[in-house]
């Protein structure tokens, strides 16, 4: 008896130890964002009432949330909670450049979208530092990167229901994304008066 028993626990142990789950963080992580607001604003607009001031630009280059599932689709709700759609429609493009393809204006490095995100740019991305919360912006970051498949399969979200003539985010190939040539940026004065 004990010597069928034997193969079945060894077989047991070795699906379990083999067996690697997503380790998901329901805690905010540290801040990825220096302390202090150093950066300019690159734009002079803003989501709602102006904030006076820089923001605060990115620690690092990384992302804290790039390979957490449960973040990165959080990042997909915040996308259309603060409306990213009406410039960037579902990421194909319209007001706003398209996120899904290899063409990136900023570059498509997680600081430099933040940045993009947080400093606003001189082209009609206004600036969302202050009026979005620093991990809400890094959820929204790993979100964008997904759209043009620079994350993990397992870790991109899948298509929603709402938005069945897109590629699903877990299903689309990778992009080779390439920074345009764009003279150095020019900060703006305050809000205008």
């Amino acid at each position: 008896m004990t010597l069928r028993v034997l193969p079945l626990l060894v077989v047991a142990a070795s699906l379990l130890s083999a067996c690697e789950r997503e380790q998901r963080s329901f805690t905010t992580p540290m801040p990825n964002a220096q302390p202090a607001a150093s950066a300019p604003r690159m734009s002079d607009n803003q989501p709602a009432l102006a904030l006076p001031g820089g923001v605060k630009p990115p620690a690092g280059e990384g992302s804290p949330y790039e390979n957490n599932a449960y973040a990165v689709a959080q990042g997909k709700h915040l996308y259309r909670w603060y409306n990213c759609s009406s410039c960037h429609a579902n990421g194909g493009g319209s007001i706003g450049p398209a996120l899904m393809d290899a063409e990136w204006r900023y570059g498509s490095e997680p600081a430099q979208i933040y940045q993009s995100i947080v400093q606003g740019r001189p082209n009609g991305m206004p600036s969302f530092g202050g009026h979005i919360p620093e991990d809400q912006v890094w959820q929204i970051v790993a979100y964008v990167r997904s759209m043009s498949g620079q994350l993990r399969k397992d870790v991109a979200p899948s298509r929603g229901d709402s938005m069945s003539t897109n590629e699903a985010e877990n299903a689309r190939r990778r992009e080779t994304t390439k920074a345009e040539d764009m003279p150095p940026e020019q900060p703006t004065g305050g809000p205008q008066r």
